[in-house]
């Protein structure tokens, strides 16, 4: 009988612990789920329309090959986040200086990417 209730005080523990560490697990993904809620919610505010300029706001330049009318960027707050923008050219159309005023004609799905260097 002392075995029994020995055995029973055991699993009781253990379905106490693994149900804190669940808890914790919880917590932890609610907090990422949050901050990637954010992240799209930050990504969406970008339309075709805007500038390239308004674009630099929320992401920075990623490494590559580009042209003045295509580009991978990357989200400010975490590298690997990217999005690929098509522009029109807006002034000087002789060169291919990647112009502030440029505007946005289509704007990527975000993605998940490793970095690109040169």
């Amino acid at each position: 009988m002392a075995r029994i209730a020995c055995t029973i005080l055991l699993l009781t523990v253990a379905s106490l612990v693994g149900a804190k560490e669940t808890a914790e697990e919880t917590q932890i993904n609610q907090e990422h789920t949050k901050w990637i809620a954010s992240v799209i919610d930050s990504i969406q505010t970008i339309k075709p329309g805007m500038t390239r300029q308004d674009l630099l706001r929320v992401f920075t330049l990623e490494g590559g090959i580009s042209t003045r009318l295509q580009r991978t960027y990357v989200y400010r707050q975490c590298p690997y986040i990217k999005v690929t923008v098509e522009f029109e050219a807006i002034g000087n159309t002789e060169n291919g200086d990647q112009l502030p005023g440029d505007k946005i004609v289509r704007i990527s799905a975000p993605f998940l990417q490793y970095g690109v260097y040169d």
